[in-house]
C-alpha cells in the first residue's frame, strides 16, 4: 500500500532529450528556471528600494558565471577521490555537464561576483543581498527539482508513504537493501523548507526593518538550518570531517555568518537605509530628469528675463518702480 502512494522517480528519458546536435538536461533547465525567477524578484524588490529598472542584470552578469566556477570548484575540492587518482583525467574537473555544483560554492563564488557587479553599477552590497534572499530560496527550491530528474541526493530508506522510488540499477543504491525499498525525498523536503522561508523573511520585513544585509543574514542561517538536517540524511557519499559531512559544516558555517551578520549590522546601523545605492551614485530616475530637462529648458527660454543689467526683465523692473513713484 505503501509503495502505491510512494513518489515515483523520472526515467531516463526525463533526464536529458537531444535538440538538434545540443543534448539538453532537465537539471540545467530547473537551475535556469531558477536564476529567471529569483532575477525577477530581485528586481523587483531593488526597483521597489530606488534601484534603476533592470540594474540587477548588471550585477547578474558577474554574479552567475562566478557562481558557476565557485559551485564547480567547491564541489571538486569537496570529492577529491572522484578527480584525484592515479592515471586521473584532470580536464573532468571541468566537466560540469556531468554533474556536480555544489550551492555552497556558487553562494561564495556568487557572492564575488555581486560585489564586483555592485561596485561598477553603484548599488550597495548589502541593499543587493536584502533583495535577492527570498529569490535565492525560489531558485534553490527550483534547483533541487532536477535533483529529482537526475534520480539523486535522496536520504535513508523510509516506511513514511509519501518515499521516493529509486531503481536498484542507480549507481548510488546502497548495496544489501532489498527490491521495492523506499528513500526519503530530500529534494522535496528542501524544496518546502525553502519556499516556507520565503514567506518566513516576507512576513518577518512586515514587522521589522531588514536591510543593511539583515534579510540575507535571516535567509543563511534558515537555509542553513534546513540543510543541516537534510544533508545529514542523504546516502550519497561525502568527505567525512570528525564524524560529519563536509556540507553540514557549510550549514553550520552558513548559520554562523548570518547570526554574524545580524548582530553586526543591528550594532553598525540602527537608522533606516535611505538609498540602496553607493554615495555620489544615486539614480535619481526619470522623474527627476524629465524635471531637470524642465528646468533648463525654461532657463534657456526665460534667462533673459532674470539676468543682466540691461535685459527686459530689468526694465519692467524699472517700469513697476516708476508707477509706484
Amino acid at each position: 500500500m505503501s509503495f502505491l502512494l510512494s513518489i515515483p522517480s523520472p526515467g531516463p528519458e526525463w533526464s536529458s532529450f537531444d535538440l538538434g546536435p545540443f543534448r539538453i538536461h532537465a537539471y540545467a533547465l530547473c537551475i535556469l528556471a531558477g536564476i529567471i525567477a529569483a532575477t525577477v524578484l530581485t528586481s523587483r524588490r531593488l526597483t521597489s528600494r530606488g534601484g534603476e529598472p533592470g540594474v540587477v542584470l548588471d550585477i547578474i552578469l558577474w554574479a552567475v558565471p562566478l557562481g558557476i566556477v565557485g559551485a564547480r570548484i567547491y564541489h571538486v575540492l569537496t570529492h577529491p577521490g572522484d578527480y584525484f587518482y592515479p592515471g586521473a583525467d584532470l580536464l573532468r574537473t571541468l566537466y560540469i555537464w556531468e554533474g556536480g555544483n555544489a550551492i555552497f560554492g556558487a553562494l561564495l563564488g556568487g557572492a564575488v561576483g555581486a560585489y564586483i557587479g555592485c561596485r561598477m553599477s553603484g548599488i550597495r552590497f548589502w541593499s543587493f543581498a536584502d533583495a535577492l534572499a527570498p529569490g535565492m530560496l525560489i531558485a534553490q527550491a527550483m534547483g533541487r527539482l532536477g535533483n529529482w530528474f537526475n534520480n539523486e541526493l535522496f536520504g535513508l530508506p523510509t516506511t513514511l508513504p509519501w518515499g521516493l522510488q529509486i531503481e536498484t540499477s542507480n549507481p548510488a543504491y546502497p548495496v544489501g537493501l532489498p527490491v521495492g525499498t523506499l528513500f526519503h525525498p530530500t529534494f522535496l523536503y528542501e524544496m518546502i523548507w525553502n519556499v516556507i522561508g520565503v514567506v518566513v523573511i516576507l512576513l518577518i520585513e512586515r514587522k521589522l526593518t531588514l536591510r543593511w544585509g539583515k534579510a540575507f543574514g535571516v535567509y543563511l542561517i534558515w537555509y542553513g538550518l534546513g540543510r543541516s538536517f537534510f544533508e545529514s540524511i542523504r546516502v550519497d557519499p561525502s568527505e567525512i570531517y570528525f564524524g560529519i559531512r563536509t556540507n553540514v559544516w557549510a550549514a553550520y558555517a552558513a548559520i554562523l555568518i548570518g547570526l554574524v551578520i545580524l548582530i553586526v549590522q543591528s550594532r553598525r546601523h540602527t537608522g533606516i537605509e535611505v538609498t540602496a545605492y553607493q554615495p555620489g551614485r544615486e539614480w535619481k530616475g526619470p522623474d527627476a530628469e524629465v524635471e531637470s530637462e524642465e528646468f533648463d529648458s525654461e532657463t534657456e527660454d526665460h534667462g533673459d528675463d532674470a539676468v543682466g543689467p540691461t535685459g527686459s526683465g530689468d526694465v519692467a523692473a524699472t517700469s513697476t518702480s516708476n508707477s509706484r513713484l
